[in-house]
């Protein structure tokens, strides 16, 4: 049996449309459909009550507010305690695509613990996952991930038992943070052991953006990051291949977009003219890493980290909007580069 998890929090106008996309991938009248909804009103889960389906549907409302908390709750359904393979699936996402989630489906019927969706994202986005999370997953782990963020993957029986028990035992703050945004790098983390794939696609994905969840992101995020790579010793030897392709693909923003985009940064955090610049990103990543490797609670250096971030963040969108595609690929790849010899190399400061 397969079974779907939809996690949602106010998307009426885009769940039906992705249950109707799940329900055609799995094409089975044995599979069920789990809607994880904690929205404000009862619209998203009434529309995806209304949307037919040859798969059983399970409606789960007035959820604890959260990501991680929606999914772990699907996942402790009954009526999915059987399934060989669980689809996760965005539920804010435009013109969503079965062959997408069929081919994630069948990577992990052909035997891998976990299949994540590698998609291209444009130049101003995935900011998490360019600048810290794939690097950092790839210097600790071995495994360079190119999405490790995606909210489209599939996962074994197996793997997503070890999740919810994984989960079960975290201390606080983590837990916190896995029940939110955490989760996509926790299921990944989780996993990575094992046989995981990426499953690449040559279209960005059309969804709401995150940009202004960048900073609940961001602090709910990069704790697991640190504390689940600060755990392994970081690989002995760089990912085949040399240097770490990215796919940056290109788009002119809106007149005031970028304008807006550095507004919210400063909100976030107001721009220090020193003591940002002293160390080349992703340096200060590095220096978050070992210092949770040495104890520290993975949330204070997470919030030593984000002025760091930040500014990284700050001036990759001022200078990037004048960068060709390659040109930001490489500069990507460099940074990739770097934080992985400041990983792996003896006495680098």
């Amino acid at each position: 049996m397969n079974a779907v998890i939809l996690p949602s929090r106010n998307e009426p106008t885009t769940i039906a449309a992705v249950t109707a996309a799940v329900d055609a991938a799995m094409d089975h009248s044995r599979a069920v459909i789990v809607h994880a909804d904690s929205s404000d009103t009862p619209q998203t889960a009434e529309h995806f009550t209304a949307t037919g389906t040859r798969a059983a549907k399970v409606s789960l409302i007035n959820l604890k507010r959260g990501k991680g908390a929606q999914i772990l709750a699907a996942a402790r359904c009954p009526e999915i305690s059987d399934a060989e393979t669980v689809l996760i699936a965005d539920t804010d996402t435009l013109n969503p695509d079965p062959a997408v989630y069929r081919a994630l489906l069948n990577q992990v019927r052909s035997g891998y613990g976990l299949a994540i969706a590698d998609y291209p994202r444009h130049w101003d986005e995935a900011n998490l996952t360019n600048h810290l999370a794939r690097p950092l997953i790839a210097a600790a782990t071995g495994h360079d991930v190119s999405q490790p963020l995606a909210g489209d993957l599939a996962l074994s029986h197996d793997v997503l038992t070890a999740v919810r028990q994984a989960a079960g035992a975290l201390p606080e703050p983590l837990s916190g943070c896995v029940d939110g945004y955490g989760i996509d790098a926790f299921m990944l983390l989780t996993a990575i052991h094992g046989p995981v794939t990426s499953v690449r696609f040559g279209r960005p994905k059309r969804h709401a953006g995150s940009f202004p969840h960048l900073s609940a992101i961001y602090h709910e995020a990069v704790p697991v990051l640190l504390h689940m790579t600060a755990a392994r010793n970081p690989a002995l030897a760089p990912p085949r291949g040399g240097a770490a392709p990215y796919r940056v693909a290109d788009r002119a923003l809106p007149p005031g977009r970028l304008k807006s985009m550095l507004n919210t940064l400063e909100n976030l955090c107001p721009f220090s003219p020193s003591g940002y610049d002293e160390h080349l990103w992703p340096l200060p990543a590095a220096d978050a890493w070992r210092a949770v490797a040495s104890g520290t609670p993975a949330a204070d250096a997470a919030r030593r980290l984000w002025p760091h971030y930040t500014q990284r963040v700050r001036s990759w969108l001022t200078s990037s909007q004048y960068a060709t595609a390659r040109q930001r690929a490489q500069e990507l790849a460099a940074a990739h580069a770097r934080l992985y010899t400041a990983l792996t190399s003896p006495g680098t400061p």
